[in-house]
């Protein structure tokens, strides 16, 4: 059994990029099998999967003696997404195989990967926002939605069955989308817990129904284990403001990538994302953020969201998103909140 060293490598990145976001294993780990190392799709999906079975548990070891998690949430995710992970192997073992497949598999991937980087956009703002509105700590008992909770599961685990895309991204959305009080920190954890169970149920499905390269499993866990450890003890304390855009730019370029989009075109969405949309992320955090903190700092909230907004278009703010991340707004973190208020945690 051969173990690649670069193969390792992307695997330590992967797995760093899990414990810390408590998403991006499989929407980054397949497209970089395939556009990199030129693995099968149906292959990458497979071992990616496997891998992800032994290192989800490394980080949710870490979570779990933190004591964030939220058991009763992630039973009745598990309850959904177990017997749907094996429908969507299922249904892609009877799309066949060939090259036609294999094609088709790639447009599969893209498209879920356009998907899972749009829903960590929303999951960015609407963690901040429910962060940053005055209402119970994130300690507060949370009443499970039991149906909604197992149709989320249901969609969930069909597509990462199918794709080995969103246990993280996709599942993490939606739960916030349905438990807007559930802290960041709780998010991942009880993502990280439940999807032991959802990934074990879609590796079962193709150890039986495809096919598992353990030579590339292996030098994928070589650097995937120690790479989620060390993201999981990071993840409490490091803000990801800068991380999480960082990873949404990946997985936008991949998924064109995957869909056959041409160099040429992939250069101008990098110079559109990087001049445009810089500033309109950091515009956005700046709206968000409480008054008190902007008096706090003595700063203006109207100069600066206005002149990120106006420039962003020209691609001129990227100068500007750079001054503030720099200067006003490591003022506004620096803010002690009013007294009964919890600090707002940074737009992850």
């Amino acid at each position: 059994m051969h173990l690649d060293l670069w193969q390792a490598l992307a695997g330590a990145i992967v797995g760093f990029t899990v414990g810390l976001t408590g998403m991006g294993g499989g929407a980054l780990m397949t497209p970089i099998l395939v556009l990199f190392f030129g693995v099968n799709p149906g292959t990458a999906v497979s071992s990616d999967l496997l891998s992800s079975l032994v290192m989800k548990p490394v980080g949710a070891s870490v979570h779990f003696h933190k004591g964030t998690v939220n058991w009763d949430l992630a039973r009745w995710l598990a309850v959904g997404s177990v017997p749907a992970a094996f429908a969507g192997v299922f249904v892609l073992r009877r799309l066949g195989s060939g090259p036609t497949v294999a094609n088709d598999m790639k447009t599969l991937l893209g498209w879920a990967l356009l998907v899972a980087a749009l829903a960590m956009v929303a999951k960015s703002f609407l963690t901040y926002r429910s962060r940053s509105r005055p209402g119970p700590t994130e300690e507060a008992e949370i009443r499970i939605k039991r149906i909604a909770t197992v149709l989320i599961g249901l969609a969930g685990g069909l597509i990462v069955g199918m794709t080995s895309v969103g246990s993280g991204s996709l599942m993490i959305c939606t739960l916030l989308l349905l438990y807007p009080l559930l802290s960041s920190r709780r998010l991942v954890g009880t993502d990280l817990v439940q999807a032991m169970p959802l990934v074990g149920a879609a590796t079962l499905s193709h150890a039986l129904f495809g096919h598992i390269d353990l030579g590339l499993t292996a030098s994928l866990l070589v650097g995937s284990l120690p790479g989620v450890y060390i993201g999981a003890h990071v993840s409490s304390r490091a803000p990801d403001f800068i991380i999480r855009p960082a990873l949404v730019v990946i997985l936008l370029l991949s998924a064109l990538k995957l869909l056959n989009v041409n160099n040429t075109a992939l250069a101008w969405t990098v110079a559109v994302l990087v001049l445009v949309g810089a500033p309109l992320w950091a515009a956005t955090e700046a709206a968000l953020r409480p008054e008190w903190q902007w008096k706090g700092a003595g700063r203006r909230r109207t100069v600066w969201v206005a002149a990120l907004s106006v420039a962003a278009p020209f691609g001129i703010g990227f100068p500007i998103a750079i001054s503030y991340v720099g200067t006003a707004r490591r003022q506004l973190r620096a803010v002690a909140p009013p007294i009964g208020l919890p600090a707002p945690t940074a737009l992850a």
